[in-house]
Protein backbone atom coordinates (compact mmCIF):
# COMPACT_ATOMS: atom_id res chain seq x y z
CA UNK A 1 0.00 0.00 0.00
CA UNK A 2 2.77 2.04 0.88
CA UNK A 3 4.64 1.90 -2.86
CA UNK A 4 1.56 2.27 -3.86
CA UNK A 5 0.73 5.24 -2.52
CA UNK A 6 4.30 6.68 -2.65
CA UNK A 7 3.71 6.51 -6.82
CA UNK A 8 0.22 8.07 -6.99
CA UNK A 9 1.83 10.76 -4.83
CA UNK A 10 5.06 11.27 -7.02
CA UNK A 11 3.20 10.36 -10.91
CA UNK A 12 -0.62 11.93 -10.14
CA UNK A 13 -0.25 14.53 -13.26
CA UNK A 14 0.67 11.47 -15.32
CA UNK A 15 -2.03 9.33 -14.54
CA UNK A 16 -4.68 12.07 -14.66
CA UNK A 17 -3.32 13.26 -18.28
CA UNK A 18 -3.26 9.48 -19.03
CA UNK A 19 -6.36 8.86 -18.35
CA UNK A 20 -8.18 12.19 -20.24
CA UNK A 21 -6.44 10.85 -23.04
CA UNK A 22 -8.30 7.62 -22.89
CA UNK A 23 -11.67 8.41 -22.13
CA UNK A 24 -11.54 11.59 -24.84
CA UNK A 25 -9.60 9.70 -27.57
CA UNK A 26 -11.92 8.97 -29.68
CA UNK A 27 -13.94 12.01 -29.32
CA UNK A 28 -13.60 15.15 -31.53
CA UNK A 29 -11.77 17.23 -28.91
CA UNK A 30 -8.82 14.92 -29.78
CA UNK A 31 -9.31 14.23 -33.43
CA UNK A 32 -6.15 16.71 -34.02
CA UNK A 33 -3.93 14.80 -31.52
CA UNK A 34 -5.03 11.79 -33.60
CA UNK A 35 -4.08 13.01 -36.99
CA UNK A 36 -0.77 13.90 -35.32
CA UNK A 37 -0.11 10.51 -34.10
CA UNK A 38 -0.62 9.61 -37.47
CA UNK A 39 1.55 12.27 -39.24
CA UNK A 40 3.97 10.62 -37.11
CA UNK A 41 3.18 7.08 -38.62
CA UNK A 42 3.63 8.14 -42.01
CA UNK A 43 6.97 10.17 -40.96
CA UNK A 44 7.96 6.94 -39.88
CA UNK A 45 7.85 5.66 -43.06
CA UNK A 46 9.61 8.25 -44.84
CA UNK A 47 12.68 8.24 -42.85
CA UNK A 48 13.06 4.93 -43.20
CA UNK A 49 12.89 5.03 -46.62
CA UNK A 50 15.24 7.93 -46.80
CA UNK A 51 17.67 6.38 -44.19
CA UNK A 52 18.12 3.31 -46.55
CA UNK A 53 18.93 5.27 -49.77
CA UNK A 54 15.21 5.66 -51.27
CA UNK A 55 13.45 8.79 -52.16
CA UNK A 56 10.35 10.34 -50.76
CA UNK A 57 7.99 11.57 -53.53
CA UNK A 58 5.52 12.62 -51.75
CA UNK A 59 3.44 12.25 -48.10
CA UNK A 60 -0.12 12.88 -47.09
CA UNK A 61 -2.53 12.47 -44.39
CA UNK A 62 -6.75 13.03 -44.36
CA UNK A 63 -9.21 13.93 -41.91
CA UNK A 64 -10.12 10.34 -41.75
CA UNK A 65 -7.20 9.73 -39.53
CA UNK A 66 -5.51 7.30 -42.97
CA UNK A 67 -2.14 8.41 -44.22
CA UNK A 68 0.46 7.38 -47.27
CA UNK A 69 3.70 7.87 -48.42
CA UNK A 70 4.73 7.38 -52.26
CA UNK A 71 8.18 6.75 -52.13
CA UNK A 72 10.70 5.13 -54.97
CA UNK A 73 13.50 3.00 -53.72
CA UNK A 74 14.77 2.18 -50.19
CA UNK A 75 14.44 -1.41 -48.13
CA UNK A 76 10.78 -1.91 -48.43
CA UNK A 77 10.59 -4.07 -45.48
CA UNK A 78 11.98 -1.64 -43.19
CA UNK A 79 9.49 1.28 -44.77
CA UNK A 80 6.68 -1.17 -44.17
CA UNK A 81 8.01 -1.96 -40.66
CA UNK A 82 8.73 1.50 -39.84
CA UNK A 83 5.25 3.20 -39.44
CA UNK A 84 4.36 1.79 -35.83
CA UNK A 85 7.53 1.14 -34.66
CA UNK A 86 9.22 4.48 -35.77
CA UNK A 87 6.05 6.32 -34.36
CA UNK A 88 5.87 4.25 -31.08
CA UNK A 89 9.71 4.87 -30.80
CA UNK A 90 9.53 8.72 -31.72
CA UNK A 91 6.40 9.22 -29.19
CA UNK A 92 8.61 7.51 -26.19
CA UNK A 93 11.74 9.41 -26.72
CA UNK A 94 9.44 12.64 -26.49
CA UNK A 95 8.07 11.33 -23.33
CA UNK A 96 11.47 10.72 -22.11
CA UNK A 97 12.96 13.84 -23.27
CA UNK A 98 9.96 15.80 -21.43
CA UNK A 99 10.51 13.68 -17.84
CA UNK A 100 14.58 13.52 -17.36
CA UNK A 101 15.51 16.79 -19.68
CA UNK A 102 15.08 20.43 -19.96
CA UNK A 103 15.59 20.20 -23.66
CA UNK A 104 11.79 20.87 -24.09
CA UNK A 105 11.77 24.27 -25.84
CA UNK A 106 14.76 22.98 -28.36
CA UNK A 107 13.27 19.48 -28.85
CA UNK A 108 9.84 21.12 -29.62
CA UNK A 109 11.49 23.72 -31.86
CA UNK A 110 13.19 21.01 -33.77
CA UNK A 111 9.49 18.59 -33.95
CA UNK A 112 8.10 21.92 -35.69
CA UNK A 113 10.98 22.29 -37.69
CA UNK A 114 10.89 18.99 -39.19
CA UNK A 115 7.03 19.29 -39.61
CA UNK A 116 7.73 22.62 -41.66
CA UNK A 117 10.09 20.94 -43.45
CA UNK A 118 8.38 17.73 -44.58
CA UNK A 119 5.19 20.09 -45.02
CA UNK A 120 7.75 22.22 -47.87
CA UNK A 121 9.30 19.27 -49.39
CA UNK A 122 6.85 16.00 -49.35
CA UNK A 123 2.99 17.28 -48.60
CA UNK A 124 0.86 18.26 -51.85
CA UNK A 125 -2.43 18.06 -50.79
CA UNK A 126 -4.40 21.00 -49.56
CA UNK A 127 -5.70 19.58 -46.41
CA UNK A 128 -2.33 17.68 -45.29
CA UNK A 129 -0.85 21.04 -46.28
CA UNK A 130 -2.41 22.82 -43.62
CA UNK A 131 -2.40 20.78 -41.12
CA UNK A 132 0.89 20.02 -41.37
CA UNK A 133 1.78 23.74 -41.47
CA UNK A 134 -0.21 24.79 -38.82
CA UNK A 135 1.11 22.23 -36.41
CA UNK A 136 4.79 23.38 -37.10
CA UNK A 137 3.96 27.27 -36.73
CA UNK A 138 2.41 26.04 -33.15
CA UNK A 139 4.91 24.34 -32.07
CA UNK A 140 7.50 26.89 -33.01
CA UNK A 141 5.64 29.57 -31.30
CA UNK A 142 5.01 27.32 -28.00
CA UNK A 143 8.74 26.69 -28.07
CA UNK A 144 9.41 30.05 -28.25
CA UNK A 145 6.92 32.47 -26.85
CA UNK A 146 5.13 29.69 -23.98
CA UNK A 147 6.97 28.43 -20.61
CA UNK A 148 8.91 25.31 -20.16
CA UNK A 149 6.12 23.97 -18.11
CA UNK A 150 3.76 24.34 -21.00
CA UNK A 151 6.03 23.06 -23.34
CA UNK A 152 7.26 20.01 -21.10
CA UNK A 153 3.73 18.98 -21.18
CA UNK A 154 3.24 19.26 -25.07
CA UNK A 155 5.83 16.53 -25.40
CA UNK A 156 4.43 14.62 -22.69
CA UNK A 157 0.91 14.71 -24.58
CA UNK A 158 2.09 14.21 -27.46
CA UNK A 159 4.34 11.27 -26.08
CA UNK A 160 1.04 9.78 -24.59
CA UNK A 161 -0.60 9.75 -27.28
CA UNK A 162 1.64 7.78 -29.23
CA UNK A 163 2.14 5.16 -26.65
CA UNK A 164 -1.66 4.83 -26.44
CA UNK A 165 -2.15 4.75 -30.35
CA UNK A 166 0.53 2.54 -31.52
CA UNK A 167 -0.86 -0.82 -29.91
CA UNK A 168 -4.34 0.07 -30.11
CA UNK A 169 -3.61 0.92 -34.11
CA UNK A 170 -1.71 -2.51 -34.63
CA UNK A 171 -4.30 -4.37 -32.50
CA UNK A 172 -7.07 -2.84 -34.86
CA UNK A 173 -5.28 -2.46 -37.90
CA UNK A 174 -3.56 -6.06 -37.98
CA UNK A 175 -5.22 -8.75 -36.02
CA UNK A 176 -8.62 -7.93 -35.57
CA UNK A 177 -9.49 -6.64 -38.87
CA UNK A 178 -6.26 -8.33 -40.19
CA UNK A 179 -8.01 -8.85 -43.78
CA UNK A 180 -7.75 -4.49 -44.24
CA UNK A 181 -4.62 -3.34 -46.45
CA UNK A 182 -3.07 -2.67 -43.83
CA UNK A 183 0.98 -2.25 -43.43
CA UNK A 184 1.11 -6.17 -42.43
CA UNK A 185 -1.03 -7.57 -45.42
CA UNK A 186 1.22 -5.55 -47.83
CA UNK A 187 4.37 -6.95 -45.47
CA UNK A 188 2.63 -10.44 -45.79
CA UNK A 189 2.15 -10.12 -49.52
CA UNK A 190 5.64 -9.08 -50.72
CA UNK A 191 7.82 -11.31 -47.79
CA UNK A 192 5.47 -13.96 -46.62
CA UNK A 193 3.76 -14.85 -43.50
CA UNK A 194 0.61 -13.80 -41.92
CA UNK A 195 -0.60 -10.62 -41.71
CA UNK A 196 -1.89 -11.50 -38.16
CA UNK A 197 1.81 -12.84 -37.54
CA UNK A 198 3.27 -9.49 -38.15
CA UNK A 199 0.86 -7.54 -36.24
CA UNK A 200 1.65 -10.02 -33.50
CA UNK A 201 5.60 -8.89 -33.60
CA UNK A 202 4.73 -5.75 -33.89
CA UNK A 203 2.21 -5.16 -30.91
CA UNK A 204 5.15 -7.29 -28.71
CA UNK A 205 7.53 -4.84 -29.57
CA UNK A 206 5.55 -2.16 -29.12
CA UNK A 207 4.22 -3.43 -25.20
CA UNK A 208 8.16 -3.68 -25.08
CA UNK A 209 8.84 -0.03 -25.83
CA UNK A 210 6.34 0.85 -23.35
CA UNK A 211 7.22 -1.07 -20.57
CA UNK A 212 10.92 -0.12 -20.87
CA UNK A 213 9.80 4.25 -21.76
CA UNK A 214 7.79 3.80 -18.26
CA UNK A 215 10.85 1.53 -16.26
CA UNK A 216 13.38 3.80 -17.25
CA UNK A 217 11.44 7.16 -17.44
CA UNK A 218 9.52 7.90 -14.96
CA UNK A 219 11.85 7.67 -11.95
CA UNK A 220 10.74 8.35 -8.26
CA UNK A 221 8.01 11.83 -9.65
CA UNK A 222 6.97 12.73 -13.03
CA UNK A 223 5.45 15.93 -11.39
CA UNK A 224 5.81 19.47 -13.20
CA UNK A 225 6.05 21.51 -9.95
CA UNK A 226 2.74 23.68 -9.73
CA UNK A 227 4.33 26.77 -8.05
CA UNK A 228 7.90 28.28 -9.28
CA UNK A 229 10.07 27.77 -6.54
CA UNK A 230 10.55 30.68 -4.20
CA UNK A 231 14.05 32.79 -4.37
CA UNK A 232 15.46 35.11 -1.92
CA UNK A 233 17.05 38.14 -3.71
CA UNK A 234 19.82 40.05 -2.06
Amino acid sequence: MRTAGRFLKGHWQLLCLTLAIAALWQTPALLPLRILTVFLHELSHAAATLLTGGEVVSLSINPYEGGMVVSRGGSRFLGLSAGYTGSLLIGSALFIIALRTDWDRKVLALFGAITLAVAVFYVRETFALGFTLAAAALMLAASRYLSLNINDMVLRLIGVSSMIYAPLDIWDDTIARSDLQSDARMLAEEFGGAAMLWGGIWLAISLGVIWLTLRHGLGRTSNIPLRSPIRILR
